[in-house]
């Protein structure tokens, strides 16, 4: 009987730590990628860790806003299939991102919260790496006069000490870009 119940404790102990094994720990702060997961989560492999960046938004009159420091953290989460992202920015208007990549469609699909607008239902962008090394990631959405078009998020110059990013609003054809908001980052933390 103690046998039996000795290898049903370390059974369930060992399922637990299975479950949980690629999680962030005190060792390992921002997890580790689990072995099942899909290559593509290598798309953000570069920016797992911590950044200290200059976020700047555009202005009403079309200039830019002057940079806000902020620091964007990203971690592996769901025990190593998943990226989460995580910002903290000087002006208090933080935001987080989950970012799943699905086998089927060969796509990314990353759901967006923000602290400046809390709602029920999370916007979320859908794309991929392109061939030049960019992440490229659209949701549809209307100009303010109504025309159609998307909000293209892009991560590009992606190295080791860090990477850029841009918003723009992009015609159906991607023939007109108009960017909204535009980020710089450099590598702290790994």
């Amino acid at each position: 009987m103690k046998t039996a119940i000795t290898v049903l404790l370390v059974f369930i102990t060992s399922f637990a730590l299975a479950q949980t094994e690629h999680e962030p720990t005190e060792m390992d702060p921002y997890g580790t990628k689990n072995p099942k997961a899909p290559k593509q989560l290598d798309d953000f492999k570069p920016m797992i860790g911590i950044c200290d960046c200059d976020s700047q938004r555009k202005n009403p009159d079309g200039s830019w806003a002057a940079p806000v420091q902020m620091t964007w953290k990203f971690k592996y989460i769901m025990n190593g299939m998943a990226i989460q992202d995580e910002t903290l920015k000087a002006d208090g208007r933080h935001s987080g991102s989950i970012r799943q990549f699905h086998k089927d469609s060969l796509k990314w699909y990353v759901h967006y919260y923000t602290s400046a607008s809390p709602t029920p239902t999370l916007g979320s962008w859908e794309g991929s790496k392109t061939a030049d090394g960019k992440i490229v990631l659209y949701k549809p959405q209307k100009a303010p006069n109504g025309m159609d078009g998307f909000s293209r998020l892009t991560f590009y110059d992606i190295t080791e000490t860090g990477y850029k990013w841009i918003g723009e609003w992009v015609d159906p054809k991607e023939t007109m870009s108009f960017p909204f908001w535009k980020i710089s980052c450099t590598k702290r933390e790994e």
